[in-house]
């Protein structure tokens, strides 16, 4: 069984940071590409960043210069380094992540549960 478990949530002042952490745990032989997304109260689900294997990055333009997206191979982990927060960075933030279990021929796309970023005064 696979799973994507994320942390580091919580509420911040405008202009704080957070970091979150998304581990990927079970039968797994490679994660490969990983992602977060984020959705605000009634608005759909979007792409926030991305990063490769390899370590190649991609950001929406709204977090441009102020997300850091990186991985630790070894820990099978994804960061999201969330600097200068606003208001409108309100979301769930959830993981996803491209992961080929052991005894596949298939990589599976996998999402964790969601952790809630507040920015508010």
């Amino acid at each position: 069984q696979v799973q994507l478990v994320e942390s580091g949530g919580g509420l911040v002042q405008p202009g704080g940071s957070l970091r979150l952490s998304c581990a990927a745990s079970g039968s797994i032989f490679s994660v490969n590409a990983m992602r977060w997304y984020r959705q605000a109260p009634g608005k759909q689900r979007e792409l926030v960043s991305g990063i490769s294997r390899g370590g190649s990055t991609n950001y929406a333009d709204s977090v441009k210069g102020r997300f850091t997206i990186s991985r630790d191979n070894a820990k099978s982990t994804v960061y999201l380094q969330m600097n200068t927060l606003k208001p409108e960075d309100t979301a769930v933030y959830y993981c996803n992540a491209d992961i080929h279990p052991n005894g596949s021929i298939l990589d599976y796309s996998y999402w964790g549960q969601g952790t809630q970023v507040t920015v508010s005064s």
